[in-house]
């Protein structure tokens, strides 16, 4: 009987260590409204895997926003991380900064849609805000 019990917890520790592994890692986020449009839609659903600003890339779409509340980030678009040339042409707020690259612990963030709070508008966003980096949608919204 010992024996049964062990030859069945044992498979049940390791499905709940690989789902706490994978809670970890990765998120589930829903789009809301129409900053990214047409590459994402209000409602998509998105896995994002939790990274911090080293591991964005330009062009990568992140989800930023207060750590533990991912319920009320934002996901973008980023156009430029630190190091990369500042996108003057691209992002009006940032035509005229002194500095030729973006700087550390920054990084430039834009919507793919017309409708987008952003870089744009606001200047470089704050990399300590990064919490994930989207790998794919998982549901269609609307």
């Amino acid at each position: 009987m010992a024996a049964l019990l062990v030859a069945l917890t044992v498979p049940a520790f390791a499905v709940a260590a690989a789902v706490a592994w994978v809670r970890v890692r990765y998120l589930v986020v829903t789009v809301r409204g129409p900053s990214m449009e047409p590459t994402l839609l209000s409602g998509d659903r998105v896995l994002a895997r939790r990274a911090g600003l080293g591991q964005v890339r330009a062009g990568d779409i992140v989800v930023l926003g207060a750590p533990g509340r991912a319920a009320d980030g934002i996901i973008k678009r980023a156009v430029a991380v630190p190091g990369d040339p500042v996108p003057r042409a691209s992002v009006p707020a940032l035509a005229g900064v002194a500095e030729a690259t973006v700087p550390a612990g920054k990084l430039v963030i834009v919507g793919d849609g017309v409708q987008s709070s952003d870089s744009r508008q606001r200047g470089y966003a704050d990399g300590t805000q990064v919490i994930g980096v989207m790998v794919r949608r998982l549901a269609a919204g609307r």
